[in-house]
């Protein structure tokens, strides 16, 4: 028997939570779901409860989650808590991508293909870290 507590992804109290933050995503978030993950051929869930957080985005099959990062992200507070819960996140054997929301609006097509690139490379076995890619776009 191992001393680690059980890593449970779904934790019912944040439930509500995160149906709220469904009903009124960013407009950031919304362009990236309707416009690419919606219909996306691999499964994505958005605001998915995991643990201690909700991730925007969760793909299980390729072990991914994608964070929209706005700009309560870039000061020393919102860049600590956001390692923080990377490295939760990353505990489940996901690679967390954090793209800030600026990527989304101006470079919505170098997302997509960025994104595409992580699952299809994931799916392929092979790690899509593996060419000295960088985790986050930023």
């Amino acid at each position: 028997m191992t001393d680690q507590p059980v890593m449970r992804k779904h934790n019912p109290r944040l439930t509500a939570n995160a149906r709220e933050l469904r009903k009124n995503m960013t407009e950031e978030e919304r362009h990236l779901w309707f416009d690419f993950l919606r219909d996306y051929p691999v499964r994505f869930y958005r605001q998915k409860v995991l643990g201690a957080y909700i991730a925007d985005f969760y793909c299980a099959k390729a072990k991914l989650i994608i964070e929209l990062d706005g700009s309560q992200h870039f000061g020393k507070e919102g860049a600590a808590y956001d390692a923080k819960r990377t490295q939760f996140l990353s505990d489940y054997d996901c690679l967390v991508l954090r793209i800030p929301n600026h990527e989304i609006n101006c470079d919505f097509k170098g997302v997509c293909e960025w994104i595409d690139l992580h699952v299809k490379t994931t799916l392929a076995g092979e790690n899509p870290l593996a060419a000295g890619d960088n985790p986050s776009v930023t």
